[in-house]
């Protein structure tokens, strides 16, 4: 039998994201969340978070996984995850009263966050928030020699993917009639941004 992936740096950050996400969802909804990895994160938040569904999305290789973790935790508000890549439209989800995005930005080359941005100003409904976590440059400059360290590390490995610079995300946020409601400082030099869907 299949042993289910985990990411330690999922454990480590569920409880400081969950603390943004219980300020900013309160209402029931349906969350989309872009990248959902192990699936982890999506088994916690939709625990806690019980009158939200919580509709997860990954690429295909990863679906299996998420799959371990979801028949294990066997909740109402946690459907199958659906397989999403966010250059290849039509997206699963033709609409969505919050999406929740989690290191998802850095491997991605740039074309592709920029599809992201895209498909979540098509499915995400007015005034409908979208949360991102991650680290990000502010002024393309790093906020900590670990950012760097991680920021190298990234570049050797896919020369296309990187830590995103706050700027250029909000450029992108902005064209796809996304509004910055607070820029969330978070554990290990991490960020929360949320936007609201104008």
């Amino acid at each position: 039998m299949n042993a289910k992936p985990f990411s330690e740096a999922c454990e480590q950050n569920k409880a400081p994201i969950l603390e943004v996400l219980r300020r900013f969802f309160t209402h029931p909804g349906l969350m989309l969340e872009i990248g959902s990895g192990t699936g982890q994160h999506a088994v916690h938040f939709a625990r806690a978070l019980p009158y939200l569904e919580w509709q997860a999305t990954d690429l295909a290789d990863n679906l299996p996984g998420i799959k371990l973790w979801f028949d294990e935790a066997r909740l109402a508000n946690l459907p199958a995850p659906l397989e999403l890549d966010v250059c290849r439209e039509p997206w699963p989800v033709e609409r969505a009263d919050g999406v929740f995005s989690a290191n998802t930005t850095h491997i991605m080359a740039w074309g592709a966050v920029e599809c992201l941005f895209q498909g979540i100003g098509r499915v995400l409904e007015p005034d409908g928030l979208f949360c991102l976590y991650g680290p990000f440059n502010y002024g393309g400059l790093y906020t900590s020699p670990s950012n760097a360290t991680f920021d190298r590390w990234l570049r050797s490995r896919d020369p296309a993917s990187g830590l995103r610079d706050f700027d250029d995300i909000s450029r992108l946020a902005d064209v796809n009639r996304l509004d910055l409601v607070e820029d969330c400082p978070m554990p290990v030099n991490n960020r929360t941004l949320v936007w609201v869907r104008r």
